[in-house]
């Protein structure tokens, strides 16, 4: 096969994994089901929140592969968030059962070829990179037989009144400006401030964690801080993207850290489908940002290290097993 051949090729199985994942989304939104918010302690959930990790390296997944692993745990009734690829469970002594079917997730990078890094040299020029996306499989931990019995092993949630002060000090620690008062939920980029009425208003006391969580996702995209695209008027595509960026945000964090997530702005529904009706990479682009935001909040809970995006390391082990 030519380099051309391959070349188009290639980008074809991108564009159709595109489409594959983005066509999942769709239909589950047109069903009013919101992919980032799983019916965690329902008899549709046995697995105990929390962001699906790898059980061999312990690092959690990111990006739109906790969509994908979360409506796995959820559609087939696995008792867990751990998973692991074929060679990973072999190498710690186990195997995949018979009959299994594992869940395809993806690895995201970009590489620069070499005939373009010659170029660049040469023109003193920085060197172009072309993304790529590249499936695997992963099973859940209860597909297997003959791990090492601390892998079954699962995090207890922590108890609610626990919850509230981590949240409370991660707002603090994140020195981002925090006002409490007004009578909307807010974040303004061009002040750098981020706005939530006293807890008092709100029918849960969750419910206003979960809000400020949303709203401090909006202020990780500032310039000081990961610097997304903060500019879109409201109604526009641009202000949609960024509302299920903050929207996903918070379904991580919350999921991280022991609260069940909720949906903050459902009547945003039709904007995002046409987002991702219009641009099938829509979808994979929100939730590695929404990734990176929670990652970058979730560094300043006591006792949380953060995210880590273990597609990326599970990828590279499977590679050196191959």
């Amino acid at each position: 096969m030519s380099r051309p051949e391959r070349s188009r090729r290639a980008g074809a199985d991108r564009t159709n994994l595109y489409e594959d994942i983005t066509g999942k989304i769709i239909a589950e939104l047109e069903a009013g089901r919101f992919p980032w918010v799983q019916p965690w302690g329902t008899s549709a959930a046995k697995a105990p929140l929390g962001l699906p990790k790898n059980a061999c390296t312990g690092r959690t997944y990111s990006g739109i592969n906790i969509l994908i692993l979360w409506d796995a745990v959820v559609q087939h009734g696995f008792p867990s968030q751990g998973w692991l690829t074929f060679r990973q469970a072999l190498s710690l002594g186990g195997n995949v059962r018979k009959g299994e079917h594992g869940v395809t997730i993806v690895y995201a990078d970009r590489f620069a070829p070499e005939q373009e890094k010659q170029r660049a040299r040469e023109a003193g020029e920085e060197a172009h990179f072309i993304p790529f996306l590249k499936r695997f499989t992963v099973f859940n931990i209860a597909q297997c037989e003959s791990l090492p019995e601390d892998l079954a092993f699962e995090m207890p949630l922590p108890l609610s009144g626990m919850i509230e002060p981590v949240v409370e000090a991660l707002i603090k620690a994140t020195g981002i400006d925090f006002r409490i008062g007004g009578e909307h939920a807010c974040y303004v980029p061009a002040r750098d401030y981020v706005q939530v009425p006293p807890p008092a208003v709100f029918f849960d006391p969750i419910n206003w964690h979960r809000t400020a969580l949303h709203e401090l996702g909006h202020a990780t995209g500032h310039a000081s801080r990961l610097a997304r695209d903060l500019n879109g008027s409201f109604g526009t595509k641009k202000y949609a993207f960024e509302e299920l960026v903050a929207e996903m945000n918070a379904a991580f964090c919350c999921a991280a850290l022991g609260i069940v997530p909720t949906v903050r702005h459902a009547d945003y529904l039709a904007s995002w489908l046409e987002v991702l009706r219009e641009d099938n990479r829509a979808i994979v682009r929100a939730a590695s940002q929404a990734s990176k935001a929670a990652n970058w909040l979730l560094e300043f809970a006591p006792g949380f290290g953060g995210a880590d995006a273990a597609e990326s390391e599970a990828h590279k082990i499977d590679r050196r097993a191959a």
